[in-house]
């Protein structure tokens, strides 16, 4: 990669909420971007932690034992490995997340969105 990523153009090449796209690879990890509205089901992690940072909108991450994180443009937070997490947006927001490569967004392969590159 020898250009700038532009992930405001990336965001607009699809439509569709929680279908993440791959932007680039960085140490074998994905850098995706995703569209979200509504609620994601809950789930865990069981072998690496989730890092989420919001672009656009504000989010919510309710986590198991009753504790919700609130995300404003800017802010990121990483769920830790093998907590049950819920993420939910009441209006639409794009985020950047960054997993390891063959990572299943819902926790479960049999579950997961497919990778996607743009």
């Amino acid at each position: 990669m020898e250009q700038a990523i532009d992930l405001k153009a990336k965001l607009a090449t699809f439509e569709g909420h929680w279908q993440p796209r791959t932007v680039c690879d960085y140490n074998g990890h994905d850098v995706m971007v995703a569209k979200i509205q509504g609620e994601y089901h809950w789930h865990a992690h069981p072998d690496t932690d989730d890092f989420f940072l919001v672009l656009e909108g504000e989010i919510e991450i309710d986590l198991e034992g009753g504790r919700t994180v609130r995300l404003a443009p800017g802010q990121m937070f990483v769920v830790p490995r093998g907590v049950q997490h819920r993420p939910r947006a009441a209006k639409e927001a794009h985020i950047l997340l960054i997993e390891p490569t063959g990572t299943p967004n819902s926790g479960d392969a049999a579950t997961a969105a497919p990778r996607r590159v743009i």
